[in-house]
């Protein structure tokens, strides 16, 4: 097992690279500008593929363990809208690097990566160090774990570009480290996502889709609907519509408490904050509310007669927990939206073409996904990020790479 410590990156960089810190690469070090050849560029990318491939049940298992969830969830989620997406852009890369690095005349160089796992998965944080030296470059990749000292430090030093995924109130601490160095930086926050429901939608395949984004990872996911926004005279028809969804999701018992089919909380601190959330609602709990502080564990809650001041709707849920806000008519559901932060993610749910454009067309968001919940990230071609408090930037694929690419103007006049 393999990581960078952040005292050897800090040191090295302070230092005249004495013999100490020679384990560290110069380039990685000095932040020296080097272009790398096609071949090599090609065959860290096939690396990472084969990183995800060969690696995929050791993942799964962090996760499981991480989660406490299924494996069936974490196959389904985790292979199909994380690492297989991934695994098939390594390939588009590895066949088009060519073209998307020709010179349009500036030198594209690839840059150097310090990354920074989330330190909240325990087991699954570990696999990192481990497998990334493996398979990549050292020279061109280092894993630096740890918590918010270690994250502390590293955002002291100078870096090209950052790229942060996250909560705000930490994206906005980052964004002030970088501000110092004037460093560019990418974010993506998350927020407040919204299903919008009008009465036209096939209501089972609606009602299906939205509680599945909401019980995928325990609600755990940045795209996952936060609320959801339906016409009065709907609420109730919605409401038993996500009852029957999740009855057949956990047809048994209905309590996914202990039987392995249902993730938890991933922190004693994730869990508290969520049931403190549920406790205070002034909302009516359609079905759920049961939760277990020793197992972390939280059942899927739907809450109806939200109203816009709710503790529910004060921040990013986060959690199995989500609640109806009813209001008049489109119109005003637009007008919710738009009255709050932009969101990482707006999901209307009609077969009427003009409400969904009329949803698309006036409100502003990092996604716009009629019809479906959560998987959108995984759709290849589609850039990923939000828009002011959701984030700022975007990437995956193509826009990962132009993220981390900087267009150079060049010139050679005749003498």
């Amino acid at each position: 097992m393999e990581f960078t410590l952040i005292n050897e990156i800090e040191k090295a960089r302070s230092s005249d690279l004495s013999q100490r810190y020679l384990e560290l690469p110069p380039m990685f070090l000095l932040r020296q500008a080097q272009v790398y050849s096609i071949a090599y560029r090609k065959y860290q990318i096939l690396q990472l593929g084969y990183l995800l491939q060969d690696n995929a049940q050791r993942i799964d298992k962090a996760l499981t363990t991480d989660l406490g969830g299924p494996s069936v969830e974490n196959y389904l989620y985790v292979r199909h809208l994380e690492m297989g997406p991934c695994i098939g852009e390594a390939k588009k890369v590895y066949q088009g690097v060519e073209k998307r690095a020709k010179p349009e005349k500036p030198a594209l160089n690839f840059n150097f990566l310090a990354m920074r796992p989330a330190h909240s998965l325990l087991v699954t944080l570990w696999l990192s160090p481990e497998l990334i030296p493996k398979c990549l470059d050292r020279d061109l990749v280092r894993v630096v774990n740890g918590a918010i000292p270690e994250t502390t430090r590293l955002l002291e030093l100078q870096w090209d570009h950052i790229l942060y995924t996250g909560r705000g109130r930490v994206g906005k601490i980052v964004s002030l480290a970088a501000a110092k160095h004037l460093t560019p930086i990418t974010l993506e926050l998350g927020g407040k996502s919204p299903a919008v429901v009008d009465p036209s939608c096939d209501l089972e395949t609606a009602a299906r889709r939205i509680m599945w984004g909401k019980i995928v990872n325990a609600g755990q996911t940045y795209v996952a609907p936060d609320y959801i926004l339906v016409p009065t005279q709907f609420q109730d028809t919605l409401a038993n519509a996500l009852k029957d969804a999740y009855d057949k999701f956990f047809p048994e018992t209905a309590k996914p408490s202990t039987d392995g089919t249902y993730s938890r909380l991933i922190t004693p601190q994730a869990f508290n904050r969520v049931n403190e959330l549920l406790k205070e609602t002034q909302g009516i709990i359609v079905f759920g509310g049961e939760v277990d502080e020793a197992t972390k564990y939280i059942q899927p809650t739907v809450v109806k007669d939200v109203q816009a001041n709710d503790t529910l709707m004060s921040e990013e849920i986060f959690g199995p927990l989500l609640p109806i806000v009813p209001v008049k008519n489109i119109d005003e559901a637009i007008a919710f939206i738009n009255s709050r932060d932009h969101p990482l993610a707006l999901c209307p749910l009609a077969t009427d073409k003009a409400i969904k454009a009329k949803v698309f067309d006036n409100s502003q968001s990092g996604a716009a996904v009629a019809n479906e919940c959560v998987i959108h990230p995984a759709v290849e071609g589609l850039p990923f990020g939000g828009i002011g408090p959701s984030g700022s930037g975007c990437h995956t694929g193509k826009f990962t790479f132009d993220t981390f690419t900087r267009l150079r103007a060049s010139m050679d006049s005749p003498s």
